[in-house]
């Protein structure tokens, strides 16, 4: 059995747990400048507040029934989600805890028995709670496709479910299959919905009795045959190991302001640099390629949103490093190449590519001992913005002021992981 514990409007309970006045209360949390809705509490659901939507589309509702509203606080998000990850760990193993998203987890609970397996659930969820303060919802059922089925009936309606639903008979799988609509399908994009509801294939419990040779070629080939198969109940998707290693890093943000100035590119593009370079340090590893990326900022989006066009180009590195400065001085040498004066940009990104492990790289007799010391000066630059927080140590190049930054303005403390923000008791 496999399971998958979901947490109820994440970003909107992290902002309740510190803020328990909030409770029953509406609330949203916005997206990166304040621009979009990315997080309700049921109560802003039911207000008729819609995800995804511009904020300022919403503020009129917003104000209207005094809706609680906060900038994103990524922070105290990143930190909260770690320690609901822990709490699973700790309950079931950590062999057995597979971090799906941010807030969300699936379980492997083949070596639980199956009539503890309800009570399990539940006590999870208890503890989850109780610990982190955070509300999850939790889905039991014998593959990850339908322990998905099993989470959206659990969230669907808390009071009834207690935020806990198993699907662990014939009978369970098939009536929360039929209740589940195609387009509510863990794996099933917008566009193969549109091709099933074509095909009068409506509920998921329609899709489960589809031949397999019709998957095949029909649903994308073998990602079709394995949702059949997962539908069915055979395990086709598997748990997957945590990735310690990551094959590409990347930092983008947008800015604050659209900016037009080549010198407040150029910071930006120092200050993700440096970001990208820490956490390649941080799995002990080097980079080989470096690539850049700008946004134009759109004409108009009176009518239709439409998205500018985006400028990128790459190097190669003569040596694979992770020294931030090795990797500041081509990546600025790119914005000179790729900037066009008079433009507008809104948002810009580094990518670093060709990862390896640092231990792999073949030492060079020719380069002095002096530069081979950068890397003990970049564990302490390291070392000393862990613990202070917020960049003491930075490259001028990646400026001072910093006016592009992206907008916060309602963002609120960050609790957990800054000691002059530490929740107060009173």
């Amino acid at each position: 059995m496999k399971a998958i514990v979901d947490c109820n409007s994440f970003y909107c309970s992290c902002e309740r747990v510190f803020r328990p006045d909030l409770a029953n209360q509406p609330v949203v949390v916005l997206s990166n400048n304040d621009g979009c809705i990315i997080s309700r509490s049921d109560e802003a659901k039911q207000l008729g507040v819609e995800m995804a939507g511009p904020y300022f589309k919403a503020k009129p509702l917003i104000e209207k029934y005094g809706v609680h509203t906060f900038s994103s606080n990524y922070n105290l998000y990143g930190d909260m989600s770690w320690r609901v990850m822990e709490t699973l760990r700790m309950l079931v193993g950590k062999e057995n805890v597979e971090v799906y998203s941010i807030d969300e987890a699936f379980l492997n609970l083949d070596h639980i028995p199956a009539a503890a397996l309800h009570g399990l659930a539940k006590e999870i969820k208890e503890t989850v709670e109780m610990w982190t303060g955070i509300q999850v919802s939790v889905g039991v059922a014998p593959t990850k496709v339908l322990s998905k089925v099993a989470n959206r009936l659990a969230k669907k309606n808390k009071q009834a479910t207690e935020c806990v639903v198993l699907l662990d008979t014939e009978e369970k799988i098939n009536t929360a299959l039929q209740k589940t609509m195609v387009d509510d399908i863990w794996g099933v994009g917008s566009k193969y919905a549109y091709k099933l509801h074509q095909w009068q294939i409506d509920t998921a419990y329609q899709l489960k009795n589809m031949e397999i040779e019709w998957a095949q070629k029909n649903l994308g080939g073998v990602m079709g045959v394995r949702l059949i198969k997962e539908l069915r109940g055979e395990t086709a998707i598997s748990m997957e190991d945590e990735l310690v290693y990551k094959k590409m890093i990347a930092t983008t943000r947008m800015f604050g302001e659209p900016v037009k100035n080549i010198s407040a590119i150029k910071e930006a593009i120092a200050t993700y640099t440096s970001r990208a370079a820490e956490k390649l340090r941080r799995q002990n590893a080097v980079t080989k390629t470096i690539g850049i990326f700008i946004v134009k900022k759109e004409a108009s989006h009176a009518a239709h949103f439409k998205h500018g066009p985006s400028i990128s180009t790459f190097t190669h590195l003569p040596l694979a490093t992770c020294v931030t400065q090795e990797l500041i001085k081509p990546a600025l040498q790119m914005v000179e190449k790729i900037f066009e004066a008079d433009t507008f940009y809104k948002k810009a990104g580094v990518v670093l590519s060709d990862i390896v492990p640092e231990d792999a790289v073949q030492g060079n007799l020719f380069v002095p001992v002096t530069e081979n010391k950068n890397r003990l000066l970049m564990n302490m630059i390291d070392n000393v913005n862990f613990s202070m927080r917020d960049d003491v140590l930075k490259f001028a190049s990646s400026g001072t002021t910093r006016d592009w930054k992206m907008r916060q303005e309602l963002r609120s403390k960050r609790h957990t992981t800054r000691w002059d923000e530490l929740y107060e008791l009173k």
